[in-house]
């Protein structure tokens, strides 16, 4: 077989996931060669993204040249990818999910506040309608870029802290002081690298590709994406979602919010799990029947 063109992103964080593909990849004896494309939400660094037209501004460019077989596969952070994903795409696999949870860093300046007198930074409606569930009367500002970037808005005064998925800390090895946070709940599917390639093209490549998909992770992000799109939620709503397989069964909480975090929905289940039952959009209808319609009717206005 000839060598594996993997599309990535341009960031440090999406190269390393690249590189862990390429890893576990070549560890099958696969030759494979990683190309960075730069991504509009890459490029666009002075909006929030809940003002671009959130779905796939991470994922479309690579999904082009995907289509157009400049690359074989491409490489994402799972929680970029829109639900539904473009016609003639589809997952391959998913690496393990690892350090899904959300932490909090703070600038030196300060490190001593209490925790409702923080201003934070951030531009995830989720992670601000969850933390302003929990202190609401906190001062958001918006920010991007990439982890340093953000770092160092940070100690230059944008906000007291900023929060994190743990997975990027990890990842890149940053020897940072950071917070764990029990009250917040992960987007669905944070954590967790996805591998996508062209339907049906190339079945040889798919398959060997699909020989490094983690199945426990499949199971429970397939549960959490289902859970989101039965929401109709997306980037620009406040929705949380995390599974875990333990045995046979499923321990899953999901949580939808108001923008500003005065009403919320949340669920904490666990059930036997079996195979291709649609537990993400039962749960959903859940949420919903508890007055999640009136919270997602009042985010579309």
């Amino acid at each position: 077989m000839r060598s594996i063109k993997i599309g990535t992103r341009h960031s440090p964080l999406a190269l390393w996931q690249a590189r862990e593909v390429e890893r576990r990849l070549q560890a099958l004896n696969l030759s494979t060669e990683v190309f960075p494309i730069i991504s509009t939400g890459d490029k666009n660094l002075s909006q929030p993204l809940y003002s671009m037209g959130i779905t796939g501004v991470f994922t479309k460019d690579l999904d082009l040249a995907l289509l157009n077989k400049e690359i074989d596969i491409a490489v994402h952070s799972l929680k970029d990818v829109p639900t539904q994903l473009p016609e003639g795409i589809k997952v391959l696999a998913y690496l393990e999910r690892d350090f899904p949870q959300d932490v909090l860093v703070r600038s030196t300046a300060a490190k001593d506040k209490p925790l409702q007198d923080l201003k934070i930074a951030t531009s995830s409606l989720r992670r601000r309608a969850f933390w302003a569930k929990q202190f609401p009367n906190t001062s958001f500002v918006d920010i991007r870029g990439n982890v340093n970037t953000r770092l160092q808005k940070i100690e230059d005064g944008l906000a007291d802290a900023t929060l994190f998925s743990l997975a990027g800390i990890k990842r890149l090895n940053l020897n940072i002081t950071y917070e764990e946070l029990p009250f917040m709940i992960s987007a669905p599917s944070q954590g967790v690298v996805v591998v996508v390639g062209r339907d049906g093209d190339n079945d040889e490549l798919n398959n060997r590709v699909r020989e490094i998909n983690h199945l426990n992770t499949q199971y429970c992000v397939e549960v959490e994406r289902d859970f989101l799109q039965t929401l109709e939620g997306g980037c620009t709503a406040p929705i949380g979602a995390i599974a875990d397989i333990q045995g046979s069964e499923m321990v899953f909480k999901g949580r939808l919010c108001s923008l500003d975090g005065k009403k919320c929905i949340e669920i904490n289940e666990k059930f036997s799990f079996s195979v291709n039952q649609k537990y993400g959009k039962i749960l959903a209808e859940q949420v919903l029947r508890q007055g999640g319609e009136e919270i997602m009717k009042s985010l579309k206005l």
